[in-house]
């Protein structure tokens, strides 16, 4: 592992800053990959990665020495780096995963795509209007020459496959709504999100400042670095976290624009430990189709799980665990039920991200989708934190 000491006694020279000449990879030439954010979320990511075929992982990236520890026992030969422009540094390197807090999201893509990397990035995949911009202009210059997959794995899911046949005009006539919520519950004294702060979480073993990036200044504080979820100045709280998931799946078949108007109630209700994020939510959209999105959620009953309801004049799409259509006979008469069968292969949306890698097709999550769905879940936080309506703006491309 690159020590500390060496990390702070130098400074990462020759660090590529421009797009390197794209490499034709054959259908089963192997891709060798690396991650920056090498947390809970990241390694599950990179347990998918490495059980798709003919990848190499090769190189770590965090700012915390356990976790580089830790992440030797997936891939013993890989390199770690505490620093990721070390990692994005090695031109042998042909990808990217980037599974870290929200707020620092930009300042990986843009580092990625500018080193020539191919870029597999977790959602919700902008943390602010103003960082959707910038990580746009960035892949708009490599756009065709470099893969990128935003993490909505509901998108190369059996359901998708399913939905995309059903979510026709033929079958569901005009839609005017889409019903969502999603609900949790955890034991007493164990809250949503909540976790362990080690003792060797202190300046020593983390880098503090790579940590608060962008964000307003802190001293450093070791709950704030472990439960960030909770804190706005690095989360969108479970907008960022689950609704995002909901918004992609519908926002792909249906080719939703970013909403016109949204209106986000709520509070912390249940978990008082000092989380700034709502822990029960309602949010309200309205869309340019002539089209409205409502979606609730709470941590304190889970009874009702999470679900879609897709309502059209002609037709309904109920997806839960499975996915069904069923027809509205008062327009439909002759309509006919249809249950989904298709099943979802195992690291579909990673799998998915390499061959796209080899073969130049558009991902099943490509940035554009990522876009559209991070502006609409800004615009739930914004409202959420104002206290009104957030519109859009879509001349100025601005939340109003």
């Amino acid at each position: 592992m690159d020590s500390r000491r060496k990390f702070l006694g130098s400074v990462a020279t020759g660090l590529a800053t421009s797009l390197a000449p794209s490499k034709v990879l054959g259908a089963n030439e192997r891709i060798r990959a690396g991650i920056i954010g090498a947390g809970a979320r990241g390694m599950e990511i990179v347990r998918d990665a490495m059980g798709c075929p003919n990848i190499d992982f090769v190189a770590f990236a965090d700012i915390y020495t356990r976790r580089l520890e830790e992440a030797k026992a997936a891939a013993p030969g890989a390199r770690t780096y505490l620093d990721h422009r070390y990692l994005l540094d090695d031109k042998s390197i042909d990808a990217v995963l980037i599974a870290t807090p929200q707020h620092l999201h930009c300042e990986h893509f843009v580092a990625s795509l500018e080193a020539g990397k191919h870029v597999y990035q977790e959602k919700t995949m902008a943390f602010t209007v103003e960082h959707a911009k910038r990580m746009r202009a960035a892949y708009q210059k490599v756009e065709g020459k470099r893969s990128v997959q935003i993490g909505h794995q509901g998108c190369s899911s059996g359901l998708m496959t399913d939905a995309l046949v059903m979510a026709s005009p033929a079958r569901l006539g005009k839609i005017t709504m889409i019903e969502a919520h999603m609900f949790r519950n955890t034991p007493h004294g164990k809250p949503q999100w909540s976790r362990p702060v080690y003792p060797d979480m202190n300046p020593e073993n983390i880098l503090w400042n790579q940590f608060l990036g962008e964000a307003p200044r802190h001293d450093f504080d070791a709950n704030r670095y472990a439960n960030w979820r909770f804190f706005w100045d690095y989360s969108g709280g479970n907008f960022y976290e689950n609704m995002c998931h909901q918004l992609a799946f519908w926002y792909r078949p249906l080719n939703l624009h970013i909403p016109k108007a949204v209106t986000t109630t709520g509070g912390v209700f249940l978990w008082k430990d000092g989380r700034e994020v709502p822990d029960t939510m309602s949010v309200s959209m309205e869309h340019p189709e002539e089209l409205l999105v409502t979606w609730a959620s709470s941590f304190g009953n889970n009874q009702l799980g999470a679900s879609e309801h897709v309502l059209g004049t002609d037709g309904t799409i109920m997806k839960a665990q499975q996915i069904r259509y069923l027809p509205q006979k008062v327009n439909l008469p002759k309509g006919e039920e249809i249950l989904g069968q298709m099943r979802t292969e195992p690291r579909a949306h990673m799998r998915n991200f390499f061959d796209c890698i080899r073969s130049g097709k558009e991902t099943n999550c490509p940035f554009e989708l990522g876009y559209r769905v991070s502006i609409a879940c800004r615009m739930a936080v914004e409202s959420y934190r104002r206290g009104r309506t957030a519109r859009w703006d879509a001349a100025n491309e601005e939340i109003v």
